[in-house]
């Protein structure tokens, strides 16, 4: 079933919006964070744990499917929903950002990005249309275009080169999208330059993409840096598209750009930083391998109704974290995702009731404490 957006109430005092997704007899409400199942799983949590947190879309990775297990097996096995047992909306990368994370601008060319595969070392060539192509096999419901998410800090000239030749990518991977259950989104570059992002987003959206994601963020720049990207992306994008801010989830930065007109985010942080022990609290970031937390025998976040905090004390936690064991990473990734589920919801209400402006100004003293500036 082909997903659907619709876009339903919008902020008078800011670009935020609240929209619903329909997908498979269930409806999502925008604005929504995606936690990230790089090899179709998000790292030690099951499907149903998912479902049970309150997820809605999941992202999972192209280019690591295509090397492992490969698209051929996931296509056989019924695509991506049978494979790991998710009836959730489901978004695939492109395989972009691994040309900005793996390969080298000499590999970079008019045609493709020459890889190494990162598993047995073989030379990989991914072009636009293999993309599609393996990203129409994993039966994602979003699939994205290929692009080069660009460095930052990066020269005007290389920008300007670069997001043309994305936009040459773009028409390519278009003119073979042919999958009428899968939605085609195209990614707005163009670095810190508004000109550039101008640019870039208005011929995407002439070329007509079923919605529009903002890429080159969150590769290196300070927030108010980001910020700026965002906003020259989101302001020439169609408002009834959904607009996906890629690779961003540090609590504030949902709250920003949702401020600036995003729709849904992805990031891999929640997980990963509880695989080093850090969780999400109302009243801000903690390391509960820290050593106060030994003998604290209360939950994670009393303010918290997720299983992990329900269940299990903070002592107990940082046992199994200084112990490596992998409940522990497993309760707080629980925590952490449903963490920021529930920031979607305030953001959400916060939109509704005209408030988020002031919500964020009370999140900020909460969570970081006076004093807090953007870097």
């Amino acid at each position: 079933m082909k997903l659907k957006f619709n876009l339903n109430y919008e902020d008078k005092k800011s670009m935020a919006r609240c929209g619903t997704i329909s997908f498979n007899g269930k409806e999502y409400e925008t604005p929504m964070f995606m936690p990230v199942g790089t090899n179709a799983t998000v790292k030690t949590l099951s499907s149903e744990e998912l479902k049970d947190i309150g997820s809605g879309i999941i992202l999972a990775n192209t280019y690591h499917l295509w090397l492992a297990p490969g698209e051929d097996i996931i296509k056989k096995a019924g695509g991506l929903h049978k494979f790991m047992n998710y009836d959730g909306p489901i978004l695939t990368d492109s395989g972009g950002y691994q040309v900005f994370s793996l390969a080298k601008p000499k590999d970079i060319s008019e045609e493709g990005v020459k890889f190494k595969n990162i598993i047995n070392g073989d030379s990989l060539f991914l072009t636009p249309e293999k993309s599609i192509e393996i990203q129409n096999k994993l039966g994602s419901d979003i699939v994205m275009s290929f692009d080069e998410c660009i460095a930052w800090p990066c020269e005007y000239d290389y920008v300007k080169t670069s997001i043309e030749r994305t936009l040459r990518w773009a028409k390519r991977g278009k003119e073979i999208f042919k999958n009428d259950n899968q939605l085609l989104f195209g990614i707005v570059q163009g670095g810190e330059y508004e000109d550039l992002r101008k640019h870039c987003a208005e011929e995407l959206v002439k070329i007509g993409f079923d919605g529009y994601a903002i890429g080159g963020t969150s590769v290196g720049e300070d927030k108010k840096t980001m910020y700026k990207m965002v906003l020259y992306s989101t302001k020439y994008l169609p408002k009834e598209k959904l607009r996906y801010l890629m690779g961003v989830g540090d609590p504030i930065d949902l709250i920003e750009n949702v401020l600036r007109g995003v729709d849904i985010f992805d990031c891999v942080a929640p997980t990963r930083l509880a695989r080093h022990g850090h969780a999400y609290t109302s009243s801000g970031k903690i390391n509960v391998k820290n050593a106060k937390y030994k003998e604290c025998f209360k939950p994670i976040d009393e303010k918290c109704n997720c299983y992990s905090c329900q269940n299990y004390t903070l002592s107990y936690i940082r046992h199994l974290i200084t112990k490596n064991e992998t409940l522990g990473a497993r309760l707080l990734s629980i925590h952490n995702i449903y963490f920021l589920h529930r920031l979607m919801d305030d953001i959400r209400e916060n939109i509704k009731k005209g408030t988020l402006e002031k919500y964020r100004d009370e999140f900020i003293l909460r969570y970081y404490g006076e004093g807090y500036e953007y870097k």
